[in-house]
């Protein structure tokens, strides 16, 4: 558990300086590091407030274990009804995302994961009361998950999930990708588009990392569980800077 630091901007509840708890279990799985989140922000909820029923700013949530899954294929299909199941290439989903409203200039650049996440996050986060949750989202595309196993199912997306309370995402985990063959292939095609400037959050290659995965890694499940967040949700504060002792603050004049 400690302070990370990002260059961001500062609203309710993101703050630059935040608090996270990561944590890895060898010879786990996703499914085991959602079984400890939701103990985690349960328990948390229980000592405090002594239930795991919740009062935040008016609305009330049920902590209690299990959470509900959600596959963001799914998500988007409520919300857009853009049924991703059903496009099977890129081409296809460049369609249907630009038949939907999408910015066409951007879309022919993506792949179909990354036209599911992209509209995942334009169409379904924000919609009010749609992830309040607690809810974890599952079935995240390879594309924006460099870090995390495939679905042996569904190779196209990984084991990965994002647990969300009140809309927001407090916690970020997956069964950790152990082969340094795919993981090789995968860094190198973010790295492509850092280079080219497609996507400058890609994640850059690593030859250490990889060749740590070839000396060899166990299954492994791993999980960040934003802190700040939890605390704000369990004691009711409503902005993120009220749970933080030397928090960073705006210039009076704004």
């Amino acid at each position: 558990m400690g302070k990370m630091f990002r260059n961001e901007g500062m609203d309710r509840n993101h703050n630059p300086e935040f608090t996270s708890m990561e944590c890895y279990a060898a010879y786990t799985n996703m499914e085991f590091v959602m079984e400890v989140t939701e103990k985690v922000v349960s328990n948390a909820a229980l000592k405090a407030n002594g239930s795991m029923k919740i009062n935040y700013q008016g609305k009330e949530f049920d902590l209690t274990p299990p959470w509900r899954r959600l596959k963001m294929s799914d998500a988007v299909k409520e919300i857009t009804g853009v049924d991703f199941d059903l496009l099977n290439t890129d081409e296809e989903a460049r369609n249907a995302a630009i038949q939907y409203g999408m910015d066409a200039d951007d879309v022919n650049k993506w792949t179909r994961g990354k036209i599911l996440a992209e509209m995942f996050e334009e169409y379904c986060e924000d919609v009010p009361g749609y992830l309040d949750g607690p809810v974890f989202v599952i079935g995240h595309p390879v594309e924006i998950s460099p870090l995390a196993k495939r679905d042996p199912e569904d190779p196209r997306i990984t084991r990965r999930f994002e647990a969300y309370v009140n809309g927001w995402e407090i916690a970020n985990a997956f069964s950790e990708l152990n082969d340094p063959i795919d993981q090789y292939e995968r860094f190198a095609e973010q790295q492509a588009q850092l280079d080219s400037g497609e996507d400058d959050e890609a994640h850059p290659m690593d030859l250490d990392f990889v060749n740590a995965l070839e000396v060899g890694l166990p299954p492994t499940g791993g999980l960040g569980i934003g802190i700040d967040r939890v605390i704000m949700l369990v004691t009711n504060a409503p902005s993120i800077r009220d749970i933080m002792l030397f928090p960073t603050m705006k210039p009076i004049e704004k």
